[in-house]
This record gives C-alpha cells, structure tokens and sequence, in this order.
C-alpha cells in the first residue's frame, strides 16, 4: 500500500510541476502542463522507464538516493519531500548522510543565473544539478547515471570531461579530487553510499588506490579559475570558472563565465545556443 502510494503521490507532484519552473525548455506544441516522465527522469539522472515502474507500483524499494534525486527535482517543499521518503520506507536523511538537498535560497540564486552555465555539486563531488547553460558547454548531465555525475569516478575510471588538462594538469586535478573526497569521507564516516563508492573506486581504478593510499588531504584552491573547454561544435572556450562554496549545506556551485566582448565569450553564447537549440528540439 505504501509503495503504491509513493507512486500515486509522485505521479501528482509530477503532474503539478510547470516546465519552466525547473528549469525544462518546453516546446510550442506541448499538452501536458506539468512534466513529462522522460523530463522527470532525466533530471532526477533516473531512466524513464524506472520512473514509470515506480509511478505504477511495479518497483517498490526506491532507494534513499533515487527518492532524494526526486524530490530534488520536482522541487518540493521539506514537508512534501518528508512524505516521499516517509512512503518509499526511509527517513529523511540526517547529518551522518552527504547533504544532497538544494535549498530554496541557492535554488533562488541558480534560477537568477539561468544565462549562465552553472552546476551545483555536492560534498562527494557528484552533480545534484545543473541548468541548460551548463548542459550545453559540457554536455548533459541528465544522461549521467549513478557514479558517472562523480567528478572522482568519471575522472579516473569513466571518459573525463570537455576541460582541457595538460598532463601535469590532469594530474594534480586527480589528486585534488582524491583529496577532496578523502576529507568528505572523514566528515560523514557513516554515510554507506560514500564508502560503496570508495570501494567501487579502488576496485576499478588503480590510480585511485595509488593517491587514495598516500593519505594527502586536499591543498587549498582558489576560488576561481582558469579553464579551457573543448566544445564539439565551437572548438575551445577558455573560461572563469569560479566556486562557491555553501557552508551550511556543503555544497559546491560552480559557475562559467567569459570575459565580455571576448571571443571566448562569443564562442560560449553558441555554445549555449546550439545547445538550448538540441534540446527543444
């Protein structure tokens, strides 16, 4: 009964959700006033056809993380978000668990920088979310599954991404990441996702095991920085990529801006468009 109503509850939610209000481009000859089910999954970084099981009551053991991802992006208020963990037989996440929860107020902020490739990371280094903008520079990331939204995993085990790293480049990132991690996993010992992907690391990158067993703790960073990025359809784009840092929900945002009147900001302005284009389309 209660999975089933976690599947009622969310196909209502779903329902209620306008398009534009997280952050869904909608075509001209749309029906539907709320999400649709392949929007919703690919926000949420599930596949539509999970999503359409546990809407239906086919899958009834959602885990905590899918039910986060959900409430995430359909948005919802804390106590709405309580009755879906409540309904998928979890409590809401408490302070041993990596907070994955945007609040309103960076939500706010991320909704005012809707021109601007933006991403919001949490504490592990895995994207919770990012708008059109970021999309369209770096590829989707509704098409990331599981570890793959981990910048540690799809750095040292997956295909990387569009930054342009030399090889000493490349690897101070990788032990900045290691490193990183390392200090999340100290801050929340009890998480047991953050130690599956720990062991999911050592067990298919070498180079992880190589830093991980050094014991480094991450240097200080500065809050901004040079980047460059390989676009597929514009070449390369060198960019600010600046960091802030959300102390109270330990969070990373991550926004990418170019000089402007550059080239390089001419170049990201089609960038975005082409992607913005592909997406609609």
């Amino acid at each position: 009964m209660e999975h089933t109503e976690f599947g009622r509850t969310l196909r209502r939610l779903r329902d209620h959700v306008a398009p534009d209000t997280v952050g869904v481009v909608a075509g001209s000859r749309r029906r539907a006033a709320g999400l649709r089910r392949e929007e919703l999954a690919a926000l949420a970084g599930i596949s539509a056809d999970y999503l359409t099981r546990l809407e239906q009551g086919r899958a009834t053991s959602p885990s905590a993380q899918v039910v986060e991802a959900l409430a995430r992006s359909l948005r919802v208020a804390d106590a709405e978000r309580e009755l879906l963990f409540r309904l998928a037989g979890h409590a809401a996440p408490g302070a041993d668990v990596v907070p994955s929860r945007i609040p309103p107020s960076v939500q706010r902020l991320l909704d005012r920088l809707s021109d601007t490739p933006v991403a919001v990371l949490d504490a592990a280094g895995t994207i919770l979310t990012a708008n059109g903008p970021y999309d369209a520079l770096m590829g989707p990331v509704g098409a990331l599954r599981g570890h793959e939204r981990n910048t540690t995993w799809r750095h040292l085990v997956g295909p990387g991404s569009r930054a342009v790293h030399s090889d000493a480049e490349q690897r101070a990132f990788e032990a900045s990441v290691v490193a990183e991690l390392r200090l999340t996993v100290a801050r929340y010992p009890l998480d047991r996702g953050l130690r599956q992907l720990v062991r999911d690391l050592r067990a298919a990158s070498e180079r992880f095991v190589e830093l991980w067993d050094t014991g480094d703790t991450a240097p200080p960073q500065s809050s901004g920085r040079r980047k460059v990025v390989e676009h597929p359809a514009v070449g390369r784009i060198a960019l600010d990529c600046d960091t802030l840092r959300i102390a109270t929900d330990d969070l990373t945002v991550l926004a990418y801006t170019a000089e402007p009147g550059s080239a390089d900001a001419e170049r990201l302005a089609l960038a975005v468009v082409l992607g913005t284009q592909s997406l609609v389309g």
